[in-house]
């Protein structure tokens, strides 16, 4: 059975903690919050606001890999300007993902 190949980006997880987050940063972590994968990216958090999952998409190129995704995604986190620590990362590569046609059935 054929299968389609998706979307042409990387999908980068980084779960974290925030280091002195003040007022004005946790009224913005919680403007930024959302379970989608976006290019300028998305929190969840704990109820205290302490530790966070950051989901961000990076449009991939022809030769990028996992370490160019990390990177594209440590800078849309960086750029939300919050001091945090970084305890894991994940990327997925969207490239390798199938998907197999609709109205099919095995």
């Amino acid at each position: 059975m054929p299968y389609e190949r998706n979307e042409q980006l990387f999908r980068v997880t980084i779960r974290g903690k925030f280091t002195g987050l003040d007022d004005a940063g946790r009224a913005a972590v919680l403007a930024a919050g959302g379970t989608a994968y976006t290019e300028a990216g998305t929190f969840t958090h704990d109820q205290s606001v302490t530790v966070f999952t950051f989901r961000c998409q990076v449009p991939a190129g022809p030769d990028d890999g996992q370490d160019e995704a990390a990177l594209g995604a440590m800078v849309a986190l960086e750029a939300h300007g919050h001091p945090h620590e970084i305890l894991h990362l994940a990327v997925t590569d969207m490239r390798d993902i199938k998907i197999r046609p609709k109205g099919r059935r095995m």
